[in-house]
């Protein structure tokens, strides 16, 4: 358990997907970067599926470790933004922001963001407007004597100039932690999700201005030891915010919230309570294509005291229970879910993560969106036959690819990037590759987005202390 609470403390989820702003490093020109834009570019020719088109490293100034824990492609495709902390000269962790042409990997600029503090601020998640004019990025930032606070930049995503710096400071200055984001389907509101004192709290942004629309913390039930939020996304009419996470009382349920876009106003509020009564812990929340239903995952204790993934369907206006289907992995071992993802036609629901006994595997679930059905189960063993976590997913808007990203020992007894593409019908998997760092230390990938086209696959991370991107054909 313990394990898994920190990754979600240390990426989210899932999935879905933060960043930063100042001055750094290497940053092109906004007049070169134009140039870049507006140049005749010829086609690439298809590379095998799988295959490594590019890498590339980001070091922050302070030469120490830097943790890549967000992607994100610009709908054009023609632009990847990777956000996470890097190591500053005298100012902690700072934000760290870079943007790279998609097809080169060139980095077009890098931006850092040191808050009032100038202490730790990490980022979380980065996510691009529909337009794709505009970069949100989002995490915490020590802010002096009142501690950490939910931090939101909106950069140009042409240029990497700031357009606005939102920080969200509670009542009482108990601490705010933003670990998750979403952009309204039309770009006029962004929403973050996390942790603010001892409750799950959601605040939602102008996108153009900043300015502060709404916040919403869930406190119930009343005496509770408190909830926090991990993960955030919004209905495609754009009218409502689903957020997922988990509640203390005797013990933790998921909670899923819904709030009305517009005006905060919560819609339902479920919990759920697994089998065994004990710790259970949503960690990624997706809706339907639809519009019809909402679907979240984590870990949930068994009946036998073992993590299983449980994952839960609700009625996205009403919120009434669909359904709830948990898997435990080959021969009961248990597992622990991380990103919930749904195919762009709505027929499926994929689910992925880690099995929790012997080697630890990547576990990926394909169950039917309407009846919770099981429709194939995938796991995927390193060359170590050792452990490996699936910590992010990606279906490809074609619906042709499901690809599962995360860290898988290695035979040099480091871990590596391992990136699966599945068939999303099927379950048959198309590819496996794996990325090792050159400098002989661990990898990790913690985050995986994919073209608009389907033809690029990127993943992020961190390999010897740098931010590693990798981009494969799809």
């Amino acid at each position: 358990m313990q394990r898994y609470v920190m990754r979600v403390f240390a990426a989210a989820a899932a999935i879905v997907v933060l960043a930063s702003q100042g001055i750094t490093g290497v940053s092109a020109s906004a007049s070169a970067h134009r140039a870049e834009a507006s140049a005749t570019v010829t086609p690439r020719v298809a590379a095998s599926p799988g295959a490594q088109l590019w890498v590339k490293l980001y070091n922050g100034p302070g030469n120490s470790h830097d943790q890549a824990n967000s992607v994100a492609v610009s709908p054009s495709g023609k632009t990847v933004f990777v956000t996470g902390y890097s190591g500053g000269v005298a100012t902690g962790n700072d934000y760290a922001t870079v943007a790279y042409n998609a097809s080169t990997g060139a980095q077009l600029w890098a931006k850092r963001y040191n808050g009032p503090g100038n202490k730790d601020d990490e980022a979380q998640s980065v996510v691009v407007s529909p337009n794709g004019s505009t970069v949100f990025v989002t995490g915490f930032s020590w802010d002096g004597p009142l501690g950490y606070d939910d931090t939101t930049i909106a950069y140009n995503a042409s240029t990497g100039a700031q357009r606005w710096v939102k920080i969200y400071n509670s009542r009482g200055d108990n601490g705010d932690f933003a670990y998750a984001m979403a952009v309204s389907p039309s770009g006029a509101a962004v929403f973050v999700t996390g942790i603010s004192g001892q409750y799950a709290t959601t605040v939602a942004y102008n996108a153009s201005t900043g300015a502060q629309l709404w916040v919403k913390s869930y406190t119930k039930p009343v005496g509770s030891n408190g909830s926090r939020a991990n993960s955030v996304t919004v209905s495609p009419s754009g009218k409502t915010v689903f957020v997922t996470g988990y509640s203390l009382a005797t013990t933790s349920d998921y909670i899923t919230v819904a709030y009305n876009a517009s005006t905060g106003a919560q819609l339902w509020a479920k919990r759920y309570n697994g089998t065994g009564n004990s710790g259970d812990q949503a960690a990624s929340v997706t809706a339907s294509p639809t519009g019809k239903a909402v679907y979240v995952t984590g870990r949930s204790d068994g009946t036998d005291g073992v993590s299983d993934y449980a994952t839960v369907a609700y009625n996205a206006t009403s919120g009434a229970q669909l359904w709830v289907k948990r898997y435990n992995g080959p021969g009961d071992i248990g597992g622990e879910a991380n990103v919930v993802a749904a195919s762009p036609g709505g027929g499926s629901v994929f689910v992925t993560g880690q099995t929790t006994a012997g080697s630890g595997d990547y576990a990926t679930v394909a169950y039917n969106a309407t009846t919770g059905a099981q429709q194939w189960v995938k796991l995927y063993n390193g060359p170590t036959d050792s452990t490996d976590e699936a910590l992010s997913m990606a279906v490809s808007s074609t619906g042709n690819a499901v690809y599962v990203t995360g860290e898988s020992l290695g035979t040099k007894g480091f871990y590596d990037y391992a990136t699966v593409a599945y068939n999303p019908s099927t379950g048959t998997q198309l590819w496996a590759t794996r990325y090792n760092a050159p400098s002989n230390t661990d990898a990790q990938a913690d985050s995986v987005a994919v073209s608009p086209t389907g033809k690029t696959v990127f993943v992020t991370g961190q390999e010897g202390g740098n931010y590693a991107t990798v981009a494969y054909e799809g």
